[in-house]
């Protein structure tokens, strides 16, 4: 006879099988497309133009670039596995199943956070390879990590994070417009102004002081300091804030998820 505790468990793992499964049946779309896009961005923004642009840190424009599009990738494809999750389920009428199920409402959003969290640390991974390519090429050495833990820290805590906020967006919206919306003049914007091509310093004082506001900034320098052992802020700035802002997604999700909407738009 099984254990109560095997039997709560179970149906967790099941879940979160579920969520690696429905990515990897479209393992081009999902991993192999950010490949592509991965490599045009160090082409077209690390190699070409990163020529002409001089840091005052010292780095390579290269250098600085890589850190910045590995946490892009984590961010993007965190989201958009757990929200496309939500929205398929939502069409094709097996989102309601979760009414039904023997979890939690926390083990619901665990396990399909750390679905998203997954596709995303793939991506990241995939996108980190290839800048190491163009950096040993352009360069002549391989890319060093400087801050092992402290750049796991943040990919996790960044990856999550963007799990949970998809399942909050996917299952607030009521129609797909407001799905699109919320990626493309809310996060978007976000994340290309949280310091991905560009460093704060170099901003006017107005802007700059504009960025601290926006949570991306943390996550993103985060991994640059755990990959360079440099940032535009302070890293326990970075690590209180990202927390912070995991706590704040996860309640939200939490909360959208009790009163949601589970059935087709």
């Amino acid at each position: 006879m099984k254990k109560t505790s095997d039997l709560t468990w179970t149906p967790f793992f099941s879940l979160y099988k579920r969520e690696l499964n429905r990515f990897l049946k479209v393992i081009f779309q999902t991993v192999f497309t950010p490949l592509i896009t991965a490599s045009l961005y160090l082409l077209i923004f690390g190699v070409s133009l990163g020529k002409s642009i001089t840091l005052s840190s010292g780095l390579s424009y290269l250098s600085f670039l890589i850190p910045g599009l590995v946490m892009m990738s984590v961010l993007n494809n965190s989201f958009q596995n757990s929200s496309s999750s939500v929205v398929s389920g939502k069409f094709s009428g097996d989102l309601e199943d979760l009414r039904v199920v023997p979890l939690s409402v926390s083990q619901i959003l665990w396990a399909m956070s750390i679905g998203g969290l997954t596709r995303g640390f793939m991506v990241g991974s995939i996108t980190f390879f290839v800048g190491q390519v163009f950096h040993y090429v352009v360069i002549g050495e391989l890319l060093s990590v400087e801050q092992p833990l402290v750049l796991l820290f943040f990919l996790i805590i960044g990856g999550l994070s963007f799990a949970q906020l998809g399942i909050a967006v996917a299952f607030w919206a009521k129609t797909f417009d407001q799905m699109s919306a919320v990626g493309a003049f809310v996060l978007t914007p976000l994340i290309y102004l949280g310091g991905v091509f560009f460093s704060i310093e170099s901003l006017h004082p107005f802007w700059k002081s504009l960025s601290y506001f926006n949570p991306m900034l943390y996550f993103i320098n985060g991994v640059r300091y755990g990959l360079l052992g440099q940032s535009d802020v302070e890293p326990w700035m970075a690590a209180g804030i990202s927390l912070l802002a995991l706590c704040g997604f996860y309640f939200l999700a939490r909360f959208v998820l009790k009163k949601g909407h589970y059935s087709r738009w």
